[in-house]
């Protein structure tokens, strides 16, 4: 995408175009969308079908204010139970502090329904710009944002098609440079550990990116371990366990982050495995919580400070004159920490 490209105007969706679509009376499409009248359930089930095609969101500023937009941005994260996405928070709010902008904060979970309503109840508010994690969405996510007449950015990630703007890093990159580390320390016995997984959609490209570098190299993952839930210690615990019982000549493990990595690392070292010597690990995301473990995890930051920064600005941005935009990409460039569980090839 092409820093100076523009986006073109967007004609705000109304009424009208719901009720042309769903081939129902504008007033009858007013009751369904407002839950107020008695409207048969066929016809009710025809309109809001019709208006999440569309990516159409009722209004809820009343009055002289419903043309306009509130001096919210609404930033939609995935989850608040680590040190990711409120370190993303910490810049995004950085950059709004001296604003007459606020930062309103939706949380998804890593499920795309749970997107889906969190952006409809934040797009009802008219917020002045949009900041969501990912570049994956259901159809009716991103028919609203593409139908929000706002700026939008789509963050963490690089590697796909962004609806407006985007600002992150490629997964699939960090994956690449992880493996070639890897290689280069001689390991080839490679385990690899997820929490989210298949829906952390970053994660999973990681994970593809390291399995690409490594089958040039003539190396395939030996075993892997998936979890559908969050992260912890004890589940980096337990799933370090399990994929060492089960394929005990493993010399490397990758975990998806760090706090399951820091899980695996104290495992290993209350067996008294030689890290790294005997066994290597490494996990994603540079979370600072974790210096004080015995040995420091090779790891790779995520940019998170500074994605959310970005982020900001570019809103700020595209709310002024244009004088001063912001390019539609911005790809941050993560360092790898080899810490003290991978070997320096």
């Amino acid at each position: 995408m092409h820093p100076d490209v523009t986006i073109p105007p967007r004609r705000p969706l109304t009424l009208r175009d719901v009720s042309e679509e769903s081939g129902v009376s504008e007033m009858t499409v007013s009751r369904v969308l407002r839950g107020k009248g008695d409207v048969s359930e066929a016809t009710r089930a025809k309109v809001q079908a019709a208006a999440k095609r569309l990516g159409y969101v009722p209004n809820k500023i009343a009055g002289s204010l419903a043309s306009s937009h509130v001096n919210l941005v609404a930033v939609i994260i995935p989850s608040l139970k680590n040190m990711v996405f409120p370190e993303v928070l910490a810049g995004v709010s950085e950059i709004l502090e001296d604003t007459d902008l606020q930062p309103v904060v939706g949380v998804t979970d890593y499920l795309p329904e749970k997107e889906e309503k969190v952006l409809f109840d934040m797009l009802s508010w008219r917020p002045a710009g949009v900041i969501i994690a990912g570049l994956e969405h259901s159809e009716a996510s991103r028919a609203m944002l593409a139908q929000a007449n706002v700026p939008v950015v789509e963050i963490m990630d690089v590697d796909g098609q962004p609806i407006d703007a985007c600002v992150g890093i490629s997964h699939q990159r960090a994956g690449r440079v992880m493996a070639e580390a890897i290689i280069a320390a001689g390991y080839s016995r490679i385990g690899f550990l997820g929490t989210k997984m298949p829906l952390d959609h970053r994660a999973r490209k990681r994970f593809e990116g390291l399995t690409r570098t490594l089958a040039k190299a003539g190396i395939e993952i030996a075993d892997r371990e998936f979890y559908s839930g969050g992260s912890a210690l004890a589940k980096g615990r337990e799933m370090t366990q399990t994929l060492l019982s089960r394929t005990p000549d493993l010399d490397f493990l990758y975990y998806s982050n760090d706090m399951i990595g820091a899980g695996g690392l104290l495992y290993l070292l209350e067996k008294g495995i030689d890290v790294p010597g005997q066994i290597g690990l490494a996990g994603f995301n540079g979370v600072e919580l974790l210096d004080g473990l015995p040995r420091r995890l090779a790891t790779m930051d995520a940019c998170r400070r500074e994605i959310g920064q970005a982020a900001a600005k570019v809103i700020m941005s595209r709310m002024g004159d244009g004088a001063d935009a912001m390019p539609l990409l911005t790809e941050l460039q993560p360092k790898i920490d080899f810490g003290d569980t991978l070997k320096r090839g």
